[in-house]
């Protein structure tokens, strides 16, 4: 299946930029991620998003789904579910692209958190 595929540019600009601060993803108490080498992803007028190496997430809180979406700019992301021990399961709350686009390459195995489900500080900040 072809996909239309499409460059960032004046009319929808992305950056990615190390972070350079600390960032902690939790739900309730339990720290899901714990990093210092975030990227930050700006693309047009949406907000800002952390990318976390999934290398410094918790795998056993993390479950894989079928979902998956496509976005012209970065690829077809996959999602996975955070499993919280003895409570809620956050179905599809974390995404990934895996085989990000050229464009964007640099957030390839890491992972982002839709807030609003999750708690995302920045420097302690949330």
């Amino acid at each position: 299946m072809a996909h239309d595929t499409r460059v960032p540019g004046p009319d929808h600009p992305i950056t990615v930029e190390p972070t350079g601060s600390r960032v902690v993803v939790r739900v309730g108490g339990l720290v899901v991620a714990d990093t210092t080498a975030a990227l930050t992803l700006r693309e047009a007028d949406y907000g800002p998003v952390q990318y976390v190496p999934i290398a410094d997430t918790e795998p056993s809180l993390l479950r894989r789904t079928q979902t998956s979406t496509y976005c012209p700019f970065k690829g077809t992301a996959a999602y996975y579910t955070i499993a919280v021990p003895g409570g809620d399961e956050l179905t599809d709350a974390v995404w990934t692209y895996e085989e990000p686009y050229p464009a964007v390459a640099e957030i390839g195995s890491h992972v982002a958190f839709y807030p609003g489900r999750i708690e995302i500080a920045v420097d302690g900040q949330a």
